[in-house]
């Protein structure tokens, strides 16, 4: 791991590929020292390895989302071992795609608890260091699913939903305390999970996407980078969707 003294220490949660990837490379470009978070340590080694080859600095920290516990352990170990927590990404999150007459409780909750739950429980973690430094970034990564809805995710759009009233609340809450909290809202982005899309829903999608094609994720990461950042302290609360244009209003 490289020295990262007086660096601002940024946790990264989904960050072993995608856009979690992206925006912590990102962050890693603007000389931030980063924490990746996920499931998988080999994917993960796979992005601080490129990370550190970029001349940034990055250290792995394995951890289950969906385990309250654990993500309040690793966010506070993170803080006491490295002195701060100043910039915090959530970004990890799952689908349990189907009808809503469909779904079941189980698919319903276990969406809830990695898209929503979590998310809580780590603003809840890192606020606390953040108040201690009298300094914080949160950016939650929300969805135009929870802006606008969509057919068949109504577990994952209830969740993105749901971030996007926690982080106006925190933003609220938080504000006395130079702690700043905001949306970005992908929409129809190239990764993984838009790749496995039959071509005629990509085709129908890009048809109400205004700039007529799908985002990249580093597009992505360049708006959490800019909300990350040192000289956006007068804006919080706000959701910024990248989108294409797909929910201007």
């Amino acid at each position: 791991m490289n020295d990262s003294t007086d660096k601002r220490i940024a946790l990264v949660t989904g960050a072993s590929r995608g856009i979690g990837a992206a925006i912590a490379q990102a962050l890693a470009a603007d000389g931030r020292h980063v924490v990746l978070v996920a499931r998988n340590e080999e994917k993960l080694n796979a992005v601080k390895n490129a990370i550190e080859q970029a001349g940034g600095s990055a250290e792995v920290r394995p951890c289950d989302l969906s385990d309250g516990a654990a993500i309040t352990a690793l966010v506070e170990e993170v803080a006491d071992t490295h002195g701060r927590l100043d910039i915090l990404v959530n970004n990890a999150g799952i689908t349990r795609d189907g009808l809503a007459l469909r779904m079941t409780d189980e698919q319903f909750d276990e969406v809830i608890a990695v898209n929503l739950r979590s998310v809580f429980i780590a603003c809840r973690a890192a606020a606390r260091p953040m108040m201690r430094g009298k300094w914080g970034r949160i950016i939650n990564v929300g969805s135009v699913a929870g802006l606008a809805g969509n057919a068949g995710q109504i577990n994952y759009a209830a969740a993105k939903a749901g971030v996007v009233g926690l982080t106006k609340t925190l933003a609220k809450e938080l504000a006395g305390k130079n702690i700043t909290a905001n949306v970005v809202a992908p929409g129809f982005i190239e990764t993984d999970m838009t790749d496995v899309l039959p071509d005629a829903i990509k085709d129908g999608a890009r048809q109400f996407i205004p700039l007529k094609r799908f985002g990249q994720a580093e597009e992505v990461a360049a708006a959490a980078a800019f909300l990350a950042g040192e000289s956006t302290c007068y804006i919080t609360g706000q959701t910024l969707a990248v989108d294409g244009g797909m929910t201007m209003q």
